[in-house]
């Protein structure tokens, strides 16, 4: 009884209690792009270790798919192609941490060419910064 406590406890832990970010960088294969600020990746953690995760850019906010306006749908089309551009095959993602929702990582994300993902799709204006908390709508 007493250990089935302290999991809920340890399970139920406020994000302020989460391990610190691991600092990286770990290589990791791009497999699909989700979105403007999140793709599916396979990182390599060891020497024949790998894990498959969902990646969300750190510091952007991009138009949402399903988005309430055609315009927005429009503009998350072409975030999610860019940020395919940026990305290339593989990436080094760093400073990783948990994302608040749907079991995905929040990291920092540079290409083979060493440039940073997330401050291409701000320069190009396909992304907004965040830094968290309420997102503003894109209509």
């Amino acid at each position: 009884m007493r250990h089935a406590l302290l999991l809920a406890l340890l399970l139920l832990a406020p994000p302020a209690l989460a391990a610190p970010p691991f600092e990286g960088p770990v290589r990791a294969r791009v497999l699909k792009v989700l979105d403007g600020d999140t793709f599916l990746a396979e990182a390599e953690l060891w020497p024949g270790q790998h894990l498959r995760i969902h990646v969300r850019l750190r510091g952007i906010d991009a138009p949402e798919t399903k988005a309430r306006c055609a315009a927005e749908r429009e503009m998350a089309g072409a975030a999610r192609e860019a940020l395919a551009r940026h990305l290339g095959d593989e990436v080094k993602i760093s400073n990783i941490a948990s994302a608040k929702y749907y079991g995905r990582v929040l990291a920092d994300v540079v290409n083979a060419q060493g440039q940073e993902v997330s401050g291409k799709l701000l320069s190009e204006g396909l992304a907004r910064p965040y830094s968290g908390g309420r997102r503003i709508g894109w209509c």
